[in-house]
């Protein structure tokens, strides 16, 4: 595994294993994990590869840094945009391109095969909130200071923060709020809109803990029970009712014949924990 870990972690990302099944991946670029193109391009490679082994079953996302999670992007990353072309057209194709990378590498957890849970502190900003959207649970230490600060320097949010929040919060007038004024809110405020599920007294070390140990007991569950309840999830964010129903038929259809349904019956008569194998055999080359 050490090997592996080595070759996950790059210039701008440490990814460790501080409990077994768990891999803890923190954003390490000082001051203030400020976001540049390779940042996000490295950030995007690292869950796509996350997803490639085998005895991953629990993320937590970090920031390795004391100030805080994220300041947002790193606007002088915006420079490329002088190379594009003249013709707006063009530019905007061009810009779109560039976007829906972006998009795609923020959006790395919510497609890793296993659950993310991001532990925030401190500053939580801009590029954050989409970060944070994009992950299965979500916590905040209660020093925390967020903000949906795109308006602030010009442009809608568009890495994914006004295309998940509005589905995950319960308040939609603290989103519309929020996004509208760019005012910083603590994590009591966060929680109450319905963007994290916990604030953790403390800072980074306590928010890290408790989102730890909450990785730790879903590692001892089923993976395939655990994969396929993050799928059903994200699939009746989007669809009717009936929709999923029909979905989650087809899928348990499949799932059910894996021997992690046996293996978890035996365990509970014999009053035993059970163990489960890795969701396949062989790690993929990364």
């Amino acid at each position: 595994m050490s090997s592996i870990l080595k070759e996950l972690s790059g210039e701008f990302i440490k990814v460790s294993s501080p409990i077994e099944y768990v891999l803890l991946v923190e954003l390490s670029r000082g001051p203030v994990n400020a976001f540049t193109v390779p940042f996000w391009k490295e950030y995007g490679e690292v869950f796509r590869k996350i997803s490639l082994l085998p005895d991953v079953r629990a993320v937590v996302l970090a920031s390795s840094l004391s100030k805080g999670f994220s300041a947002g992007l790193d606007f002088s990353g915006l420079d490329n945009l002088k190379t594009f072309d003249a013709d707006p057209g063009r530019k905007a194709l061009q810009i779109r391109a560039d976007l829906k990378e972006f998009q795609e590498a923020i959006g790395g957890p919510e497609k890793c095969l296993c659950p993310v849970i991001v532990a925030v502190h401190g500053i939580t900003l801009g590029l954050s909130i989409d970060i944070m959207a994009a992950c299965d649970v979500r916590y905040a230490a209660s020093d925390s200071m967020l903000s949906i600060k795109e308006v602030d320097v010009g442009l809608a949010a568009d890495i994914g923060t006004l295309a998940r929040l509005p589905k995950l919060a319960g308040n939609q007038s603290m989103v519309h709020e929020f996004a509208y004024t760019a005012r910083n809110f603590s994590a009591a405020e966060a929680e109450k809109m319905g963007l994290v599920s916990k604030v953790v007294e403390g800072s980074r070390a306590e928010v890290v803990q408790a989102a730890l140990e909450t990785a730790k007991l879903i590692a001892t569950k089923s993976p395939i029970a655990v994969l396929g309840t993050k799928k059903v999830l994200q699939h009746a964010r989007d669809h009717t009712v009936a929709e999923n129903m029909e979905y989650v038929a087809v899928w348990n259809g499949v799932m059910l014949q894996s021997s992690d349904l046996s293996d978890s019956f035996a365990a509970a008569i014999a009053r035993k924990k059970a163990t489960f194998p890795p969701l396949f055999k062989t790690p993929a080359k990364l």
